[in-house]
């Protein structure tokens, strides 16, 4: 049973009342960022990373009887020793949860004074999951999924009825949230789950030394209630742990929790493509505290080590990110604002990237040359997207639209599938005769397929002109 009152809504438990603050948080990529930086340290040190979790278990509890049900439905092994190394034997699905907890959320807790920021309770794991990730390694095919699930997805949360996803670790921890996801996807088995908590994000990313990402425009908010301040300039820039957070908690008006896990994703990306070097191994003792200190999962070190060890022999094309689909609810259709899930998509997007069973012919399919394609330019070249917009014109792309430049030149141009979407976004790469295929969500939403043309183009253009 559920009431709102304010800000809030709160949920009936037995004779219980809990609540949960409508305020919004920040999506973090916990789980994906554990896997990545297990990546990077992963093979020859992989002892170390047994030594230092000796003593202290991963899982911060024991398991209950359904959690052990949820998460055991396969109950193959998931990796094995090869000359010493775990290897993974088979494909695995890991839901990853970021946590954040304010004390105003415990439960029994009074609204503070007006004018009282909100405290965040350090080290708590079973508050709103404000990021989730369904990942997929597949040792057959060669490939790592993530299916970023918006928080404000509006689902059936078994035993509290209708609400957004992200409460579900907050009334039952990640059984709950597991069960859940599952059902909300066609039942996917999911296999492990990891939580890791926002000061874990903001420690690991100082661990690693940091990321350079690309900020598309300035960032700037401020919430005193939370004593949240964002002020990120435009342009490439490395981020410290600090600034990383202020990267991703940032909420703009148009896209909301969506851009948010659009960020999330090209931090990931950027992650993973960030070189391992002496810098990062010299600071591998702490990245292991900081992994120690903040993680709650099911996953044993050996299966840890496997994970990381695949993610890492991966290149960039065998990294598919996808965006659960729905749209955003209207004004006036909801108490609440919600991402409303989008079912007859859902179902063959599960069926082509998560393998659940479905007839071949209900697969994703190619969309057709009327499918939506928004150009971006990042060269500065003004003549660059007509030239563009004129081959693909020429090739039965008639819905096409411009977005604004970004502010940092790419090197190759990126074709992005936005829903996934390979086949098409490879005949639109084929057509212009150059640029990379990428799988992910942080084209534009509106869009089937994003170009963001780089300098490869520009520097093709020129030579067709004669230009020195």
């Amino acid at each position: 049973m559920t009431e709102r009152t304010g800000g809030s809504t709160w949920w009936r438990r037995g004779q219980t009342w809990w609540r949960c603050t409508r305020r919004r948080l920040p999506p973090y990529v916990w789980g994906a960022l554990l896997f990545l930086a297990i990546a990077g340290v992963s093979g020859g040190l992989g002892a170390a990373l047994a030594v230092v979790f000796t003593g202290k278990p991963l899982q911060r509890r024991a398991p209950t009887a359904a959690e052990t049900a949820i998460f055991g439905q396969n109950p193959a092994n998931i990796a094995a020793a090869t000359l010493g190394l775990p290897n993974l034997t088979r494909p695995v699905h890991v839901l990853v949860l970021g946590t954040v907890v304010l004390s105003v959320d415990l439960p029994g807790a009074t609204p503070p004074p007006a004018g009282q920021a909100f405290d965040h309770v350090e080290g708590n794991l079973e508050g709103l999951s404000d990021a989730m990730l369904l990942l997929r390694f597949d040792p057959r095919a060669n490939k790592v999924t993530a299916l970023s699930i918006p928080r404000d997805s509006r689902v059936e949360i078994p035993g509290y009825g209708v609400g957004k996803i992200n409460s579900a670790n907050y009334f039952g921890g990640a059984g709950l949230a597991a069960l859940t996801v599952s059902q909300t996807l066609g039942n996917v088995p999911i296999d492990r789950y990891v939580r890791l908590n926002v000061h874990g994000f903001g420690q690991l990313m100082d661990a690693v030394g940091g990321v350079e990402v690309v900020v598309p425009k300035p960032l700037k908010y401020r919430d005193d209630s939370q004593r949240l301040y964002i002020d990120l300039p435009a342009g490439r820039q490395k981020l410290d742990g600090a600034k990383a957070i202020q990267y991703m908690r940032y909420r703009d008006a148009e896209y909301g929790d969506v851009g948010r896990v659009q960020r999330q994703q090209a931090l990931v990306r950027a992650l993973k493509e960030q070189k391992l070097n002496v810098g990062t191994l010299s600071r591998l003792p702490e990245i292991l505290r900081v992994l120690r200190n903040n993680i709650d999962t099911n996953l044993s070190v050996n299966e840890m080590l496997a994970l990381g060890g695949f993610a890492a022999g991966l290149e960039r094309r065998h990294v598919d990110m996808l965006l659960l689909p729905g749209r955003f609810s209207e004004a006036g259709e909801f108490p609440l604002s919600y991402w409303l899930l989008e079912p007859t998509q859902i179902r063959p997007l599960m069926a082509a990237h998560f393998d659940l069973p479905m007839a071949a012919s209900e697969a994703i399919a190619a969309i057709p040359a009327a499918g939506q394609v928004a150009l971006q330019d990042t060269t500065a070249a003004p003549d660059s997207l007509l030239a563009v917009r004129q081959i693909l014109q020429e090739a039965g792309y008639a819905n096409l639209q411009t977005l604004d430049p970004l502010p940092t030149p790419l090197p190759q141009t990126q074709i992005v599938a936005q829903n996934g979407d390979r086949m098409l976004a490879a005949k639109i790469r084929d057509r212009l005769g150059l640029g990379e295929v990428v799988v992910e969500a942080t084209g534009d939403l509106r869009s089937d397929v994003t170009i963001r043309l780089g300098q490869d183009w520009k520097n093709r253009q020129r030579g067709k002109k004669g230009t020195p």
